[in-house]
């Protein structure tokens, strides 16, 4: 257990000594009834110190707490809204005196850490942060932040252990004494010139690193998996076509050339559809807006299904209504539409049938809030979707019943609808089985 030295509530309201090299007063703070500072019952508002130990940015940002911290303080008057920065921050926050005794210890670091802020507040921070690497060394004996190097001013990120094996990223700043600061200047006890005058730590937990890894894994997993078995059938026909040519009947080299051609299509749209991908999740995907007309689009979507083989009857598109001008990129919507419809048939049954409507006949507000709208849905008759998956079926590699495909169409056709300031869903068709619905704002003239 960690001994309390300053019992002060949420450890706000702290000592003047030993804090800085100034001490004014300005400003107010609050504290909890019965807290004590020093011994003293101080409830209520009373007068803040101003070290410069002592507030916090007013516009301190999360991600930058440790930076910001580490910089010199300017003088003027402490908000209270500052005071209560630290406990509003996501990422945990311990600030450190010249002698170890911790200062600062927000509610982030307390729900990492494991230790009561009150019982942190005063403490030793070697104590409350007994930190080690992937290896069980000591970082506090490898780094030895209070007699080490004078010219190292922070630590980057680093992945480190508490003593129950909890991993933290951990990023320390140094404050440091002001190194022409005369002798009669420096307050006895203090830190002389260039030496440590407060310790900064930024904590975050290793969760949210270990979801990412966990992405990345399964990307690289997918990509190969989907990658693998098209190359493979390229790798073995080729072979084969090379060492014997001659054996094979000139109807026996088209099959094969074909195989090969559709598998080498096969890469292509997955290295299309990671590309989108990336752009989607990079905010880069370029609109190039001109003058569509969506029901032709369908038309010629469909027209194309069926004449690589697709029956006719499979199909039926719907226009209802007045339709207004709208102003897409041509090539994103085709991507969408065929996205859609290729999903219909390949999880669906029956008849898939889109129909392309006004939002006002849709009974939807217009997506922009200004000017008109469409609304397309993409219908089958098959068993529909869940209400259970509803809510995964637009994420990244979501695959139903793992029935082909990389899982990325659904993801990129919700990226494109809303580039274009559309939304998506996902319902009940009136037949029975799914139904796409997204909408469209009509846009405006490009240029």
């Amino acid at each position: 257990m960690l001994g309390a030295r300053w019992p002060a509530g949420e450890g706000h309201a702290k000592p003047a000594a030993g804090l800085g090299d100034r001490a004014t007063t300005g400003g107010t703070y609050r504290t909890e009834a019965k807290t004590r500072v020093n011994g003293h019952a101080v409830p209520g508002d009373g007068a803040l110190d101003q070290s410069p130990a002592a507030p916090l940015p007013a516009a301190l940002s999360p991600g930058r707490a440790a930076a910001e911290l580490a910089g010199v303080i300017p003088p003027g008057p402490v908000l209270v809204s500052s005071m209560a920065c630290a406990d509003e921050l996501p990422d945990g926050l311990v600030i450190a005196d010249h002698a170890g005794r911790i200062m600062v210890f927000n509610r982030a670091a307390a729900r990492l850490t494991g230790v009561p802020v009150r019982a942190a507040i005063g403490a030793d921070v070697r104590r409350a942060l007994p930190l080690r690497d992937a290896d069980g060394r000591c970082w506090w004996a490898c780094a030895n932040p209070y007699r080490g190097l004078s010219t190292r001013t922070r630590h980057p990120e680093m992945p480190l252990f508490l003593g129950d094996g909890t991993e933290l990223l951990v990023t320390v700043s140094y404050v440091r004494a002001p190194r022409g600061a005369a002798r009669h200047q420096r307050r006895p006890g203090g830190p002389a010139g260039g030496e440590v005058q407060r310790l900064v730590f930024g904590l975050r937990g290793a969760q949210q690193r270990a979801r990412l890894e966990r992405g990345r894994a399964d990307l690289v997993s997918t990509v190969a998996h989907e990658l693998r078995s098209p190359l493979t059938s390229v790798k073995g026909f080729t072979a084969t076509l090379l060492a014997k040519w001659g054996r094979f009947t000139d109807d026996q080299k088209k099959v094969m050339l074909e195989t090969v051609n559709a598998d080498a299509d096969r890469v292509t749209r997955l290295i299309t559809e990671l590309l989108d991908v990336s752009r989607i999740e990079s905010g880069r995907m370029e609109i190039h807006r001109q003058l569509v007309d969506v029901p032709e689009r369908v038309e010629k979507i469909v027209a194309g299904r069926v004449a690589s083989g697709d029956p006719a009857d499979r199909y039926r598109v719907m226009i209802s209504g007045r339709l207004p001008e709208t102003w897409l990129d041509a090539d994103k919507v085709d991507q969408i539409l065929g996205n859609l419809i290729e999903n219909a048939v390949r999880h669906g049954a029956g008849t898939v049938t889109v129909v392309v409507e006004p939002l006002e006949t849709a009974g939807a507000r217009t997506v922009d809030g200004a000017g008109g709208g469409i609304a397309v849905s993409v219908r089958d008759e098959g068993d529909g979707v869940a209400p259970e998956l509803v809510p995964r079926i637009f994420r990244q590699f979501w695959r139903a019943k793992r029935r082909g495909g990389a899982g990325l169409g659904l993801y990129i056709v919700k990226g494109l609808v809303e580039a274009h300031g559309g939304m998506i869903t996902v319902q009940q068709a009136p037949e029975g089985g799914a139904e796409f619905r997204f909408t469209m704002p009509a846009g405006v003239p490009a240029g």
